[in-house]
């Protein structure tokens, strides 16, 4: 599985963290539940691009 390096505020950051600890999930899975959602949220309102972009983020989330 690939690594990347994302940049956000602090503040943000703690908040991810918050949720994650909540749910007992770790950054990551939360991180990538959430390209998810918006990958499906975006081929509602596009299915033909979203549809190959979806498949790629997914085959790079594993």
């Amino acid at each position: 599985m690939a690594k990347i390096l994302v940049t956000m505020p602090d503040d943000f950051l703690h908040k991810i963290d918050g949720v994650a600890l909540n749910e007992q999930r770790s950054r990551s899975e939360l991180i990538r539940e959430a390209l998810r959602t918006y990958m499906r949220r975006m081929y509602i309102k596009n299915p033909q691009k979203s549809e190959t972009d979806a498949k790629t983020l997914e085959s790079l989330l594993g």
